[in-house]
């Protein structure tokens, strides 16, 4: 996985191989060597790489970076589902297992809510009968 996630963070600043080294204090063929999985960072390159690109080392190593659907599940029902990309106009694609999983359609309403200290966003689908009561309800 680190493989992958390396390549894909360099390719997302388009930058070459040479200049991530640079970046990094390695030689180009390490990048190529790194990006091939014929060889892997030592833990303090992955630490520098992890907080350059403000990720954890458990991200850079575990978790895919590309536009890969993810299906873990834990036996409370959480789930990690993958990484999105955010589009030009802030849009994104909700990955199709997790559209299953919470029944989202097309036409569906999804709230947006957002904690600024934890940095993260979460959705909830709502229907507006939720909010706005019933008919006859007051």
């Amino acid at each position: 996985m680190i493989s992958k996630n390396i390549r894909y963070l360099r390719r997302q600043e388009n930058i070459s191989q040479e200049e991530f080294a640079e970046r990094f204090g390695v030689s180009r063929q390490s990048v190529a060597k790194w990006e091939s999985g014929e060889s892997a960072p030592d833990i303090f390159k992955c630490r520098d790489i992890a907080d350059y690109y403000d990720i954890s080392i458990d991200v850079l190593i575990g978790l895919p970076l590309e536009d890969q659907e993810v299906r873990e599940e834990s036996s409370d029902g959480k789930y990690i589902f993958g990484m999105v990309k955010v589009g030009d106009r802030g849009q994104i694609v909700i990955p199709k297992y997790a559209r299953e999983v919470f029944d989202i359609k097309a036409g569906d309403r999804l709230m947006v809510m957002g904690d600024t200290e934890k940095g993260g966003i979460a959705l909830a689908k709502v229907s507006l009968g939720n909010f706005f009561g019933k008919k006859g309800d007051k």
